[in-house]
């Protein structure tokens, strides 16, 4: 697009100019937890229609293998990492909105939470599912519980190694509501087998 002495582009008119002004603003109305001051606020999901949504997230503990051997040969001094792990996941699924300020206190119709420990790669891979029916939810309540779950898992080994890292928490699938659905792609044989774990809680 050719441009005059001024600077100003030889085809744009009104029209052009008005798309171009508007799409900060169209950018700005997306962070929904601001008001149009910029101020934190908790969105009102009154006028929303109660959906099925459903939220899958996962992450990594990862650990050196002799750390790792504590869980599979069940000789961690603290007991059953997985089991403990998977039942502070679940009860922290259920409080996110007194961890997270501005979410929305749901309630959850199912909770299931899957840990394993993959040989393979020495690590505790973590996988969260959530559902509700609702107005809102359920991604916030399956980030917390696999976060939760990593957060148990590094307290029950830290006596035996306090390098471990968790990683890669992550939203992979969500499904409900407005937006619709969300998958994220993940590489072929990421998740590995080996030694599982897995509580589920459904309620009705």
């Amino acid at each position: 697009m050719s441009t005059d002495r001024r600077g100003k582009s030889a085809g744009a008119g009104p029209r052009a100019v008005a798309r171009l002004s508007r799409r900060p603003r169209r950018s700005a109305r997306r962070l929904t937890h601001l008001d149009r001051h910029g101020r934190a606020r908790m969105v009102d999901v009154g006028g929303k229609r109660e959906t099925v949504r459903e939220a899958v997230a996962r992450g990594e503990v990862v650990m050196e293998p002799a750390t790792l051997r504590l869980i599979t040969e069940r000789s961690a001094r603290k007991g059953d990492v997985l089991q403990v792990a998977q039942v502070a996941a679940i009860a922290a699924a259920k409080r996110t909105w007194e961890l997270i300020p501005l979410c929305h206190p749901i309630p959850l119709t199912g909770i299931a939470v899957d840990l394993t420990a993959d040989r393979r790669t020495s690590r505790v891979q973590i996988e969260a599912r959530v559902r509700t029916v609702g107005r809102t939810g359920a991604e916030m309540e399956a980030l917390v519980a696999v976060a939760t779950a990593g957060l148990t898992v590094y307290d029950m080994l830290k006596a035996a190694e306090r390098g471990m890292r968790i990683e890669n928490l992550r939203l992979m699938r969500k499904s409900g509501g407005k937006s619709g659905m969300y998958v994220r792609p993940e590489p072929a044989g990421r998740r590995g087998s080996g030694v599982r774990g897995r509580v589920g809680e459904r309620r009705r």
